[in-house]
């Protein structure tokens, strides 16, 4: 005879509630130290085509900077910093996938056994909106930072940027935009453990529209509204394919007999609610005038 659904869940979740405190912060220091290596190694491989990634990288800075331009170092060791964090961003851009896995291996205990078989997806929109964040970022957002900084080069004042404070400006909306490209993911796994609807997302598009106006003019550096508008437009694309997301991802049917817990107390406080009633009034009608 099959156990039925809602027990089921109760026993998955009374399964992952025995792991203690110290067996998580166990978890979570296997899945960080398995991601570490995983960096390192794509840092190893990362570190063979380490000429190829500085010209990647520093090709939207040159193409945009006055004429005979170029970046300039101050430092004895601003040469190595630039290389091992070139590195670094290839290791992890390269290990992603895993790093991703590791991620949803920590979380999955706390998921019922229908919401763990979501790993593949979620790996597969992780990785694609990295690459997507990063890419956008390296040939739309930087370039037009660039731009608008060395509009201000003039005889008078000739512009020499710094090799680390350009390349911290590139890490910098590197990471940004790799956040905001997450968006669609976030909405997927939410929306599939339902924590969210497409509805409820809908419903806070004013605030979505607000927030992605202030992101962009964090981002921006220009005060061009024009400028700002170009940057939030994808921002705001983002967050509505993150409602798509959440539309078709949402779960068509509930088991039978699943009843949410927070339905549950309002059905049991409507039942009180109705039971005081029922005691006040009686079963039968009150008499208003009785003699003793």
């Amino acid at each position: 005879m099959t156990q039925p659904a809602p027990k089921k869940r109760r026993n998955e979740r009374e399964a992952t509630a025995t792991m203690g405190f110290l067996d998580h912060l166990e978890e979570l220091r296997t899945r960080l130290i398995r991601s570490c290596i995983a960096i390192v190694a794509g840092m190893a491989v990362a570190a063979l085509f380490v000429d190829r990634i500085k010209s990647f990288v520093l090709a939207p800075v040159q193409a945009h900077l006055p004429h005979g331009t170029s970046l300039v170092m101050t430092g004895l060791g601003e040469g190595f910093a630039f290389y091992l964090d070139l590195t670094l961003i290839g290791g992890a851009i390269l290990a992603t996938p895993f790093v991703t896995y590791q991620v949803w291996r920590f979380v999955s205990p706390g998921l019922y056994a229908r919401e763990k078989r979501l790993v593949v997806p979620f790996i597969l929109l992780a990785t694609g909106a990295t690459v997507a964040g990063a890419a956008f970022s390296h040939y739309m957002l930087f370039p037009s930072m660039v731009s608008f900084f060395a509009s201000f080069d003039s005889p008078e004042a000739h512009l020499m940027p710094q090799l680390t404070d350009t390349f911290g400006l590139y890490k910098d909306t590197l990471l940004a935009m790799v956040i905001v490209f997450q968006l669609p993911t976030l909405g997927f796994v939410l929306a599939r453990t339902g924590l969210v609807t497409a509805r409820l997302l809908w419903q806070q598009i004013p605030y979505a529209v607000l927030a992605s106006f202030i992101v962009s003019a964090v981002l921006t550096p220009s005060t061009d509204p024009w400028n700002q508008i170009l940057f939030a437009i994808p921002v705001m694309a983002l967050y509505i394919i993150s409602i798509a997301v959440a539309w078709l991802a949402a779960p068509r049917h509930r088991d039978v007999g699943e009843i949410r817990p927070e339905l549950k107390l309002v059905f049991a406080a409507a039942v009180v609610n109705e039971a005081w009633r029922w005691r006040d009034r009686g079963p039968f009608p009150r008499r208003i005038d009785q003699r003793t």
